[in-house]
């Protein structure tokens, strides 16, 4: 894979976990509840849960390249689109009402139980990944571009939310976040909105 679509697949998995929404909301759920290892035990497992999806969507994704190339270019014009609609939709969120967490009791167990059942049982993330992935999968590319391409999203996202837990458990990062919740929102749209348009001039 090409450094610079590896870049632009990175950064979209970045904003896609900075974004404000019930991923961030349950990672400082559970750092202000039971701790940085609490924390840290829910980003990790979020991540596996990520992972999970996007090893899913990049094999499926490969499938259809195999046996329906028409139909695949249809799924990757719609993701195109998708990303859009994500993009305007970010542009016009203001402060996410998710960042404003507040801590219960847990353990590290009930940590990354949760961070597991939120990635799998968020059905806006599969259809985020066959959007995004759509954009990256090729029909030569190769197998180990593709444990490449959720390796990525895996360690992106779970990096982030260790970042989170970690800062979080030292100073007061919630109201650096909550204060420039708009700002990310903006990053991301702006960043989804650009790779739609990659994708429309080819």
């Amino acid at each position: 894979m090409p450094l610079t679509l590896w870049l632009s697949l990175a950064a979209v998995c970045a904003m896609g976990a900075m974004s404000p929404g019930p991923s961030l909301a349950l990672v400082l759920r559970h750092t202000l509840g039971g701790g940085r290892l609490s924390g840290v035990a829910a980003a990790l497992a979020h991540a596996l849960g990520v992972g999970l999806y996007a090893l899913l969507t990049v094999w499926g994704l490969g499938a259809v390249i195999a046996r329906h190339p028409q139909l695949f270019q249809v799924i990757t014009w719609a993701g195109a689109a998708y990303l859009a609609w994500l993009g305007v939709k970010a542009l016009r969120a203001g402060q996410a009402s998710a960042l404003q967490a507040s801590g219960v009791a847990t353990t590290r167990a009930q940590a990354a139980r949760d961070g597991v059942l939120v990635a799998l049982g968020n059905p806006k993330l599969i259809l985020f990944f066959v959007a995004l992935l759509s954009q990256f999968v090729s029909p030569d590319m190769s197998a180990s571009a593709k444990a490449l391409i959720v390796a990525t999203a895996m360690i992106i996202d779970g990096g982030w939310y260790v970042l989170v837990a970690v800062a979080l458990s030292h100073s007061a990062v919630l109201p650096w976040l909550q204060a420039r919740a708009h700002w990310l929102n903006r990053l991301t749209g702006v960043i989804l909105l650009g790779l739609a348009v990659r994708v429309l001039i080819g």
